[in-house]
């Protein structure tokens, strides 16, 4: 006997896959194993989210789940698993999957689900591009800030058997370091068997793709002006030149010129397409919507190759002055782009096998490791960096970041003696400096090696000419923060050290000199509490950081909580605290080292 049809809100994730039919006319045997190993990963997220799969028809799945926080987390963390499955397929036997997700009113009868609602999932995914997800707005409001996720607004979009517009939110992960898939999974050797037979008997292959630049590259085009105002097409134009001005000046990108961009202007485009023609790997496009006296502009970076977006955001603002609205967006929009496109680029290089590392997959690699900023990883980058340089010993960039790695080597970790990291700190630094005296970051790797000899004022003078090169530079302002505080400047350093933040915020290497230097400013003011609460700010994140614990030991010492700072010492010295009381850092006054060495004792430091 049936169960009777019950109601209940619920949220519903719709999914299938893109160009399904294609894959199975190609090799029907290769894609029903590759969908078997898709959803053996499908069903085992689903179920680790607290979902239930109510139905499945072929390539496709629905599901439900309790709250929109566990179905917002599942869809993204399903189309970051597929895609590390599918990494090393060829792209036209990757199977990416729509998803689409709603929060609404359905009806259930033996398992199944009905409604309107389910028809709403059904549509968001189909407005889906491959890899991506489209939700309701229902799901970005319950959402709010409780899954790490970007949401681009796509606006009310009219889709096919629902009466009333939709509206819709594109979304993609929040950018956090990548971890690295395993090569030669078994979906990626699955997905690639066939495709050569495949392209014998239907003769597909299309014209030949421009070779790709060396390091990263990307094209910005035309952002489409979405309004009723022509007077605005100018306004998008703006915004798209200024952020072509303001990437090109990264020495670590490869930007195609506004002309060339510009030739899109007006047309329909499929970023595959662009990415072929422009011999680019990364395309960055957008769409500006003025409604009264407001603007919204929405970005998204997509990888050309595959399709997937990288990262997205909007942008809300009074029109009281356009040409600042435009400077504001266009810097926002560039600042956010180079880490976005780095992060990529890491993710990229840590697929790739050993055997077949190059000067910029270890250098890619190594730039993983270093930001992970614990001791291990930093060993390993060094090695890896070291590696670079043996395959290109002209590659500038290998040799700041091996200085950078070799300075936390000793100075950080203890691995090392720190005079010893000093010297061959500076040595790499000044040799990247050498072969491209206008690479902001070996500028700003210099700066760091003059600020561990404790030459502050030519470190300001470098980090100053980099900003000069680079005004985005994130590292940059930190070393002239670190600068500034040494020197008993804290305000303007602290000032310095909140805008290397707001550039670059999801960085773990920089966060951690960051609060490092934050917590030193604050303890050398005799602000103890504030010292404290930004070291137990940066324990939340980083619990076996030694530096953090050290930094909570004095502060707690000087404020008279003598057993919570013996504790707090104790826990530095077990994640491998060391400090020599009789080496002054050349960084440090002897009055600031005098200060910290009475901290110490005062918990408790005998050494």
């Amino acid at each position: 006997m049936a169960e009777r049809a019950e109601r209940r809100l619920t949220t519903i994730l719709a999914a299938d896959i893109a160009e399904y039919s294609r894959l199975m006319r190609a090799d029907e045997d290769a894609t029903m194993r590759a969908l078997g190993a898709c959803r053996a990963v499908i069903d085992g997220l689903v179920a680790e989210h607290r979902g239930r799969i109510a139905n499945t028809a072929g390539d496709a799945v629905l599901a439900e789940f309790p709250s929109v926080a566990d179905g917002l987390a599942c869809a993204l963390e399903m189309q970051q698993a597929l895609a590390a499955e599918n990494a090393d397929a060829p792209a036209e036997r990757r199977m990416q999957f729509r998803i689409g997700l709603h929060l609404g009113d359905v009806m259930t009868r033996d398992g199944d689900l009905f409604g309107d609602a389910v028809n709403i999932a059904a549509r968001l995914e189909a407005l889906a591009e491959p890899g991506g997800i489209c939700v309701s707005a229902a799901v970005r409001e319950h959402a709010g800030t409780r899954v790490a996720a970007t949401f681009a607004d796509l606006g009310a979009q009219r889709v096919k058997n629902i009466a009333d517009p939709v509206h819709v939110f594109r979304v993609g992960p929040t950018l956090t370091h990548p971890v690295a898939p395993a090569p030669g999974s078994t979906l990626s050797r699955i997905a690639g068997e066939g495709v050569e037979r495949h392209r014998r008997e239907t003769g597909e292959g299309g014209s030949a793709a421009l070779a790709l630049p060396d390091k990263p590259s990307i094209a910005v085009l035309p952002f489409a002006n979405m309004s009723s105002d022509p007077e605005q097409e100018f306004f998008a134009d703006g915004i798209a030149e200024d952020v072509i001005t303001a990437l090109s000046r990264y020495p670590s990108l490869f930007v195609i010129a506004r002309n060339s961009c510009f030739t899109y202007k007006g047309r329909a485009v499929d970023v595959k397409e662009v990415g072929r023609e422009l011999g680019v790997r990364y395309v960055l496009e957008g769409s500006l919507r003025k409604s009264g006296n407001r603007i919204r502009v929405t970005a998204q970076l997509v990888e050309a190759e595959t399709g997937n977006h990288l990262w997205a955001e909007r942008y809300d603002r009074d029109l009281a002055d356009i040409f600042a609205v435009q400077d504001e967006i266009s810097q926002a929009v560039s600042i956010a782009i180079a880490p976005a496109v780095s992060q990529a680029e890491q993710q990229r290089a840590m697929r790739k096998p050993p055997g077949s590392l190059d000067a910029w997959a270890a250098y890619q690699q190594g730039l993983w490791h270093l930001g992970r900023a614990i001791r291990s990883s930093n060993d390993e980058a060094r090695r890896l960096f070291e590696r670079a340089i043996e395959f290109d010993p002209s590659f500038a960039a290998s040799y700041a970041a091996l200085a950078r790695a070799i300075g936390y080597a000793g100075m950080h970790y203890g691995a090392m003696p720190a005079a010893d990291a000093v010297r061959l700190n500076t040595e790499y630094a000044r040799k990247a400096m050498d072969l491209d005296p206008r690479d902001a970051d070996a500028m700003t790797g210099l700066s760091l090696a003059l600020i561990w000899q404790g030459d502050l004022a030519n470190a300001e003078t470098r980090a100053i000419e980099a900003l000069n090169i680079n005004p985005n530079n994130a590292w940059a302002y930190a070393c002239i923060g670190a600068c500034l505080v040494f020197c008993g400047r804290h305000a303007e350093g602290r000032a310095a050290l909140a805008k290397t933040e707001r550039l670059n915020p999801f960085d773990d290497e920089l966060a951690d000199d960051i609060y490092r230097v934050l917590a030193q400013s604050h303890y050398f003011n005799r602000d103890y509490e504030e010292c404290l609460e930004i070291s137990r700010h940066r324990i939340r994140f980083r619990p076996e950081d030694p530096s953090a614990n050290f930094h909570i030991a004095r502060a707690l010492a000087q404020l008279g909580r003598t057993d919570a700072a013996r504790a707090a010492l104790s826990r530095a010295v077990a994640v491998g605290f060391r400090w020599d009381p009789h080496n002054r850092r050349a960084f440090h006054s002897a009055e600031q080292h005098a200060h910290m060495l009475e901290g110490l004792r005062k918990a408790g430091w005998e050494g």
